[in-house]
């Protein structure tokens, strides 16, 4: 019996000196697991309240966009860009207003709204668009050259069409006609060939005397008659809600 309680009294001895040795660096470690889990739980908690708090702010401007309240939609949206500049709602939120704002005539504040979009969104699709109306904006302003030089920056495939019409039309209204010709085509030669909108381009190419000679448009030969033109494209356009 004395020799298991020796051999008991020894093993005790070593687990002490194994824990003075290690015990310290595996608290330590403990420590440091737990305090990750709870910054990491903590981090998630405020980002999901971030989201909620940001998304009562974009549905209030989105409501004012509804009702033509620019009041509310300007104060709701400086909230917004105040307090949770860093979420996806704000620069959504800055594209209703930035809509709202043109509609009412408000160019100044449309742009800062529109440039908010880009400084701020993290999506390519939506700076793209932002990117657009900014040129639309600046277009009807007759900054020409701004606005052209707005629609240089990078944009992908699916944007090329409209892209391109919007540069005809700058283009036409600057006087310069056989650029715009061009922009137009390149505009046909882009957009989807089921598009109703290939129509609207159509005439605007019609108008200033066709395709040129040697574009893919004069090769497919022209329409025997000249479709009625859809409606022009809106203004700032509104932007959906981002999933939480």
């Amino acid at each position: 019996m004395a020799v298991y309680d020796l051999e008991e009294q020894e093993q005790l001895e070593d687990l002490k000196a194994w824990w003075r040795r290690w015990g310290n660096l595996i608290s330590g470690i403990v420590i440091a697991v737990c305090v990750a889990i709870v910054a990491v739980q903590g981090w998630r908690w405020w980002q999901h309240n971030q989201a909620e708090q940001a998304a009562v702010l974009y549905g209030a401007i989105a409501s004012a966009a509804r009702g033509n309240d620019v009041a509310k939609a300007k104060d709701a949206m400086s909230q917004l860009a105040d307090r949770f500049a860093g979420t996806s709602y704000a620069p959504r939120g800055a594209m209703l207003l930035a809509g709202l704002l043109f509609k009412s005539g408000d160019q100044a504040g449309a742009k800062t709204q529109l440039q908010f979009v880009l400084e701020r969104a993290s999506e390519d699709d939506l700076k793209q668009i932002a990117r657009f109306r900014l040129a639309e904006v600046l277009f009807d302003e007759k900054k020409h050259d701004d606005a052209l030089r707005t629609l240089d920056a990078r944009h992908d495939e699916p944007f090329a069409g409209i892209y391109s019409d919007l540069r005809g039309d700058i283009l036409a209204a600057a006087g310069r006609g056989a650029d715009a010709r061009a922009a137009y085509e390149t505009a046909l030669a882009k957009l989807d060939s089921k598009s109703p909108y290939r129509a609207y381009v159509q005439v605007k190419l019609d108008s200033l005397g066709g395709p040129t000679a040697g574009s893919p448009a004069a090769a497919g030969g022209s329409a025997s008659a000249t479709p009625a033109a859809p409606a022009a494209p809106a203004a700032p356009a509104t932007a959906a809600a981002p999933a939480k």
